[in-house]
């Protein structure tokens, strides 16, 4: 009798201790999470967690670094440092903190994977690649510009007859063929046949002089 009284003593002590740690739990986690509707301000963000303090309700970080993505403020802090961090934030508007944040994480891991160039060369490939797209696009609009003025200048036969066929175009009639007289030339030269030795004139005028000619030279009479 004894040993089983021991037993269920023990049994019921140990029940009693698992219902006093439910309990707690219980009463613990009510405190915690707070009344219905309010949020959980005792879970501290990614930053005081990795700082190992305590999350106050103004904590700048809290709305920026979710607890569930401790990596972020671990490389920014890493980088810049949570003193900046915090400087950093205060100083941009409120309405832009949060873009500010995700530039600074942005920033954090460019220059943890290139330690020398950071930002810097990620801008200056992205600035490389926009010029060499804004080549390729000059060229493509040249193109397109010269294949306009080809076809601006050159007209297809089609086309061609189409205007003819519509009565767009008119041809002009060749002239009418003229008939030009044929050309008169002169009359063929008589040649008069050379006698040596003319005959007298009838009646010579006196005190008039005649030249005859001859076969080497010329004869001047003086008649009186």
């Amino acid at each position: 009798m004894s040993r089983e009284r021991e037993r269920f003593d023990e049994i019921g002590k140990k029940i009693k201790r698992e219902a006093d740690v439910s309990a707690n739990y219980q009463m613990g986690r009510r405190h915690m999470l707070g009344p219905p509707g309010t949020l959980n301000t005792i879970t501290p963000c990614a930053a005081c967690k990795l700082l190992r303090r305590r999350c106050a309700q103004e904590c700048p970080f809290s709305p920026y670094f979710s607890p569930h993505e401790p990596q972020k403020f671990a490389s920014v802090h890493k980088v810049f440092g949570a003193s900046n961090v915090s400087k950093m934030l205060m100083e941009v508007p409120e309405s832009q903190r949060v873009d500010a944040a995700n530039s600074l994480v942005y920033e954090a891991n460019v220059r943890l994977r290139d330690p020398v160039y950071g930002c810097m060369g990620a801008i200056s490939a992205l600035q490389q690649q926009v010029q060499s797209l804004q080549a390729e696009l000059n060229a493509v609009r040249a193109e397109i510009i010269k294949y306009k003025c080809r076809e601006a200048n050159l007209v297809p036969p089609s086309s061609h007859v189409a205007m003819l066929s519509s009565g767009a175009v008119s041809v002009a009639a060749p002239p009418p063929a003229t008939t030009q007289p044929p050309l008169l030339l002169p009359p063929p030269l008589q040649l008069v046949p050379y006698t040596p030795n003319p005959p007298l004139l009838r009646t010579i005028p006196p005190f008039q002089m005649i030249m005859f000619p001859t076969l080497d030279k010329k004869i001047f009479i003086t008649l009186d």
